[in-house]
């Protein structure tokens, strides 16, 4: 049974996270806009240029073996508003909680009052999971625009985004409170993120991948971001939903722990 000092006890948390919440809330309130288009310029680009450009020459891909084809752009589409959802959680979790964590000091402010270190990193995961939810609304109201998609099942698609914003911003939370300078984040989006993208079937059916790495990119918690999202976006309901969830609801609550306990490591160092 773990001690009350062990970096490994589970997470005391209270509704005390919620002012450190709102706080960065208010603050971001002032840089809103220029976030926002930080955060869809890239996506955005991605999408015209591999979407209407490769799309050209591609025309209709098949999801996977024995699907109906569909323009490559709705292939495309399906797959980035998650890689998006990724992205704008992990920059938050990294950059943004590590600039309030150890450049300004914040959190060492807020433990002057009665906040908890655990409600501290919760509010952060949560600050960073609406973060990425704001982003991917934003994409997919560009989305809807262009006519990509209007199948109704997208609004299914959006609680599911939030469950995977959640996910990466609990990852990234791990290496968050191992990095001593913003230069080790490079290490996160080099050898995790990137690889990720290419191997979940964002740009590319899976079935395309040698038979190892595809089984590696099942247990992928991007890969089975676009399990459930896709098929959505098709109008039709994904296969083995829960088995999906569950893999995403497990990356999520271990990637949680471990970060917390890394965090408390480092508070006590």
């Amino acid at each position: 049974m773990l001690n009350s000092t062990s970096i490994w006890r589970l997470p005391n948390l209270s509704r005390r996270w919620w002012p450190v919440f709102l706080r960065n809330l208010l603050v971001w309130r002032k840089l809103a806009i220029p976030s926002l288009v930080g955060n869809i310029a890239e996506p955005l680009m991605w999408l015209v240029a591999f979407g209407y450009g490769m799309g050209a020459l591609v025309g209709e891909v098949a999801p996977t073996a024995g699907d109906a084809k569909v323009p490559y752009i709705l292939f495309l589409a399906s797959g980035s508003i998650c890689m998006s959802a990724m992205q704008a959680a992990s920059f938050e979790a990294l950059y943004s909680a590590f600039s309030r964590m150890h450049v300004q000091k914040t959190w060492d402010g807020i433990m002057n009052a009665p906040v908890s270190l655990d409600n501290i990193v919760m509010a952060e995961m949560l600050w960073a999971a609406f973060k990425s939810l704001f982003t991917v609304t934003a994409i997919l109201g560009v989305m809807l625009v262009l006519g990509i998609s209007h199948s109704p099942k997208l609004l299914v698609a959006w609680p599911i985004l939030l469950g995977v914003g959640i996910t990466f911003s609990c990852i990234a939370l791990i290496f968050n409170a191992l990095a001593k300078g913003y230069d080790f984040f490079t290490y996160y989006f080099t050898l995790f993120l990137t690889p990720m993208m290419f191997l979940s079937g964002i740009f590319f059916p899976r079935d395309q991948l040698p038979p190892i790495v595809k089984v590696i990119s099942d247990w992928l918690p991007l890969t089975n971001a676009v399990e459930l999202v896709r098929p959505l976006f098709m109008d039709q309901w994904p296969q083995n939903p829960w088995l999906h969830v569950a893999v995403l609801v497990a990356y999520a609550v271990l990637g949680f722990w471990l970060a917390l306990a890394l965090t408390r490591r480092r508070f006590r160092a």
